[in-house]
């Protein structure tokens, strides 16, 4: 049984690290393999990103080795995959390599689309890479006061990244002494200011106890040197221009036909993409109306190990994913609170605590148990 993993992000490597430790035994007498094919042979912590563009993290703690952070009998290659094959159930990677699988599990993650925002990529500051993100912490360094707006577009990675650089944005403007010079206006796609309800009940007051003034219903038409304008007609100027972009998929995902957007139709319990039942689809990659958060590649990934475990030796799935998902957000002020919910049951955010915040900092350094399985 040849099981191949494309993608070595959060949900391919925990998913590869929980199937080698599974079937270990299959593994070590040939009957089965992993190989995992990957862009990089680094492994980055992508939610320290947020932290490198206030100052609070340097990038330098962000990656790691791929390899050190796999079992090891799992085969691990970079050489990115170039072409999909799943008629004759290969790939073809920019080796020019071709590797054959019984069992194919997608992982490519995602990417920030600002230029599908005419002028947004060109005068907002993001940070969804290191780049971006050093980039934006020396625009703020030198920003003495004025309008600050966040704007946001859909989808994007991790639901929580606009309230959490919101948030985080008082706090660095506090520090610098500089927030009665500062006035933070947020802006939200839809009719609230965020997508799960019962998390933007608990932002929206917070908002207004900061002073933070906000504006829904505002989608982001065009972007010039000065101003946002929305779809809705209306404008928001600003001196500053933070964005969380609209995200899509990657694009050998789009150049292969596999989705639109770059995003896989996806069985939202079995995880396995719709019309096939040996290629399946983790975090994401899929095109499922959930978020695209670490957390849910984390625990797609330990459903599926175990599907795929449990197919190779008694030929059945065992379980079904159920829409779990936990995000932190941060808070500002030292504290922060957390979202956690599933397909049948929703987010129930409580106050912030500075000991959720000290578990969220810890977390960032705990990350790299829980990539390699282990938590």
């Amino acid at each position: 049984m040849k099981i191949l993993i494309v993608g070595g992000g959060m949900g391919g490597t925990i998913l590869a690290n929980n199937l080698a430790r599974k079937m270990r035994h299959d593994l070590k007498s040939g009957k089965a393999s992993i190989t995992m094919l990957s862009a990089s042979d680094k492994h980055m912590y992508q939610p320290g990103l947020l932290y490198v563009a206030v100052g609070k993290m340097n990038p330098t703690e962000l990656y790691r080795d791929q390899v050190s952070l796999l079992e090891p009998s799992i085969e691990f290659k970079v050489d990115p995959v170039v072409e999909f094959n799943l008629d004759d159930n290969n790939v073809k990677a920019k080796s020019g390599n071709t590797y054959n699988y019984d069992i194919i599990v997608i992982a490519t993650g995602s990417r920030t689309h600002a230029e599908g925002t005419p002028g947004l990529a060109e005068y907002a500051e993001q940070f969804y890479t290191e780049a971006d993100a050093v980039k934006m912490y020396k625009k703020l360094e030198s920003f003495e006061g004025g309008k600050v707006v966040v704007a946001v577009g859909v989808p994007h990675k991790c639901p929580m990244a606009p309230l959490e650089i919101t948030f985080m944005l008082v706090d660095y403007f506090k520090q610098r002494g500089i927030w009665d010079k500062v006035q933070l206006h947020y802006t939200y796609p839809i009719g609230r200011t965020h997508s799960l309800e019962p998390v933007a009940k608990w932002a929206t007051p917070e908002f207004e106890r900061l002073g933070i003034t906000y504006e829904t219903l505002f989608n982001m038409k065009e972007v010039n040197a000065n101003s946002v304008l929305s779809e809705e007609g209306t404008e928001a100027e600003y001196d500053l221009l933070i964005t969380v972009p609209a995200h899509k998929g990657m694009q050998v995902i789009e150049d292969a036909g596999l989705g639109a957007g770059g995003f896989i139709p996806t069985d939202r319990k079995r995880l396995n993409m719709e019309g096939r039942e040996n290629v399946y689809v983790l975090g994401d990659t899929t095109n499922l109306p959930i978020s695209k958060a670490g957390s849910t590649a984390h625990f797609e990934a330990e459903a599926l190990a175990e599907n795929i475990a449990s197919m190779v030796t008694i030929g059945s799935a065992t379980r079904d994913y159920d829409g779990k998902v936990f995000c932190f957000i941060e808070a500002g002020e030292g504290k922060a609170t957390y979202a956690m919910f599933n397909y049948q049951n929703p987010p129930d955010p409580k106050a912030p605590t500075a000991g959720i915040h000290m578990f969220k900092t810890a977390y960032n350094k705990m990350y790299w148990a829980s990539a390699r399985g282990l938590l």
